[in-house]
C-alpha cells in the first residue's frame, strides 16, 4: 500500500447563526466562487495567527455587517472533509447573541432556515455532516 501525497490542511470556521425562532442562516455561494450556487453556513478562512473565533467576528462582519463577540461564540463540533486539493478542517460554532440585522455584503443570497429543512439546502460535501447534529440540536 503506497502513502498518498499529503494534502495542505486549510482551516475554516463556520457559524451556525442563529434568530429567536431558533432558525439558521444559510448564505448562497454567488457566481463566480468555487461552488457557487451551493449553500454554507457563514464563516471563512482563518488567517495566519487568528483564532477560529477571531475568523467569525471579522467575516460575520464583512459578510453581513453584524457584530457580535468571542463569548457569543459556543464551538459545537467540526468537520473533516478531504478535498481533491487540500483537506478542509471547519469548526462549526453556534451564535445566538449578535448586534445588527444580517445583510448580504458580498452578493451572496441569504435565507433563515429551520434545522428539519436543511437537507432541502444543496451544500457544499463538508457542510452536510454537521446538518444532523443541528436537527439534534434545534
Amino acid at each position: 500500500m503506497t502513502e498518498a501525497t499529503p494534502k495542505p490542511i486549510l482551516l475554516v470556521a463556520a457559524c451556525a447563526l442563529l434568530d429567536t425562532d431558533n432558525r439558521i442562516l444559510l448564505a448562497r455561494r454567488p457566481e463566480g466562487k468555487s461552488m457557487a450556487g451551493l449553500w454554507e453556513f457563514p464563516g471563512g478562512k482563518v488567517e495566519t495567527g487568528e483564532t477560529p473565533e477571531a475568523t467569525l467576528i471579522r467575516e460575520l462582519h464583512e459578510e453581513l455587517g453584524i457584530v457580535t463577540e468571542a463569548p457569543c461564540l459556543a464551538p459545537l463540533t467540526f468537520a473533516s472533509h478531504a478535498y481533491d486539493e487540500f483537506h478542509l478542517l471547519m469548526p462549526l460554532y453556534v451564535c445566538r447573541k449578535f448586534t445588527g440585522i444580517p445583510m448580504a455584503k458580498e452578493n451572496q443570497q441569504l435565507k433563515w432556515v429551520r434545522a428539519a429543512a436543511l437537507r432541502d439546502y444543496p451544500m457544499p460535501p463538508a457542510d452536510l455532516p454537521l446538518v444532523p447534529i443541528l436537527q439534534d440540536l434545534l
